[in-house]
């Protein structure tokens, strides 16, 4: 963690505040509910987000079961919007359940996030994109096996496309602005694809970026972060991004 932003422990998760900080937060939901902490890579990647927007980030932590995840995820996103606007944003699974947030904010009539961001998101718990198959080769890292054992875990003998499960099979009319961010190696890359084809013809904003490779995203994710908060942010003390 950078010397010029403060780490505390908050109700919900850690919290990362930049000097003079202005009144908007972000709300970062990690792709890693399996974990009691927080991944150090989002802490360090909080640090940057703080700086950059001069914002407060809180990363939430989560339990590891539906809809126990999505109801801790609500919990945190309603104590962070008490102290003003809150940016939500999401890795992985992370980003499903920022996804399912929004759905069940617009359908309980609940004020929603001005945007989200969605990372390398996991919105389709079926598991049956091809991206899935043709790209899990080109990422070492990415263990199909392993992502099918958790999720089942995680959905517990739930309909996997239950939408807030899944939230590809959701209803995406009057959702706030969605920002998301995949590479073209990604096993995840479909689920990005084919939700952000259907939210904008649901009418919704969506800006999507397909980049070269993974290891552009953490740049990249600071800086959609940034630019959604400035863009849709009313009347909070977000700067514009610099390059």
């Amino acid at each position: 963690m950078r010397d010029d932003v403060w780490l505390t422990e908050g109700p919900v998760g850690p919290v990362v505040r930049p000097a003079g900080g202005g009144g908007t937060t972000v709300l970062y939901v990690h792709g890693d509910g399996d974990r009691p902490d927080t991944p150090g890579h989002v802490l360090d990647l909080a640090g940057h987000v703080a700086l950059r927007t001069r914002a407060t980030v809180v990363s939430c932590r989560y339990g590891a079961r539906f809809p126990a995840a999505l109801d801790d995820v609500h919990a945190a996103y309603e104590h962070c919007r008490a102290s003003g606007p809150t940016v939500v944003a999401g890795e992985r699974l992370g980003a499903g359940l920022a996804a399912a947030l929004l759905l069940r904010l617009r359908d309980l009539g609940a004020e929603p996030p001005p945007c989200a961001v969605l990372v390398s998101a996991l919105l389709d718990l079926t598991l049956e994109a091809p991206s899935l198959r043709l790209n899990a080769s080109a990422d070492p890292r990415f263990d199909a096996a392993g992502l099918r054992r958790r999720v089942e875990r995680y959905a517990g003998g739930a309909n996997p496309a239950d939408p807030l499960l899944s939230p590809l099979y959701a209803n995406l009319h009057g959702l706030p602005p969605v920002r998301l961010l995949a590479s073209g190696t990604d096993p995840l890359l479909d689920d990005s694809l084919a939700f952000a084809a259907r939210a904008a013809r649901s009418g919704v904003t969506v800006d999507l970026r397909v980049l070269q490779d993974s290891s552009f995203l953490p740049a990249e994710t600071v800086d959609a972060i940034a630019g959604s908060a400035s863009r849709w942010t009313r009347g909070a003390d977000v700067p514009a991004p610099s390059r």
